[in-house]
């Protein structure tokens, strides 16, 4: 698992994402990694820069990661409180996916917010209802939270 996890942060290193600012081995625990992400362009996450924290199970590929925003996120699929991405949205985990499927997934989130996989059904009913009211909150958070 630790041998999949070094040969996965290698392959970032020499092909980064275009989206990723950076992205490390959370002191020497090789099951935690930090990435900073930029907020999609057209989306109201735009300009944002979120900080997210991929926690590795020790069953780490055949489980995915827990992927949780360190940076306060205004989004249906993303607690408020603890910032917990909900697990639904990386659908049909098996150990051929890898982190770059995840942090894609993610920026895909950010990219199109959906109110399918709630974790705050408040955000998701405001999103599905009043998206213009919805697209204002989540740009302010992104101003308050992610420069």
């Amino acid at each position: 698992m630790s041998k999949r996890l070094l040969k996965e942060h290698k392959s970032l290193a020499e092909s980064p994402l275009d989206f990723v600012v950076d992205f490390e081995i959370v002191g020497d625990d090789l099951f935690q990694w930090r990435c900073t992400m930029l907020g999609p362009d057209d989306s109201p996450y735009a300009g944002g820069r979120f900080v997210v924290r991929l926690e590795f199970p020790t069953t780490y590929p055949f489980k995915p990661p827990k992927l949780v925003f360190e940076t306060k996120v205004y989004h249906p699929s993303v607690t408020l409180e603890t910032g917990e991405v909900c697990g639904a949205v990386l659908g049909q985990w098996g150990p051929t996916l890898n982190v770059q499927h995840c942090l894609l997934t993610l920026y895909s989130l950010l990219q199109d917010p959906q109110p399918d996989h709630p974790l705050e059904d408040d955000i998701a009913q405001q999103l599905a209802k009043k998206p213009k009211d919805f697209e204002k909150t989540a740009r302010k958070y992104t101003k308050d939270y992610a420069k």
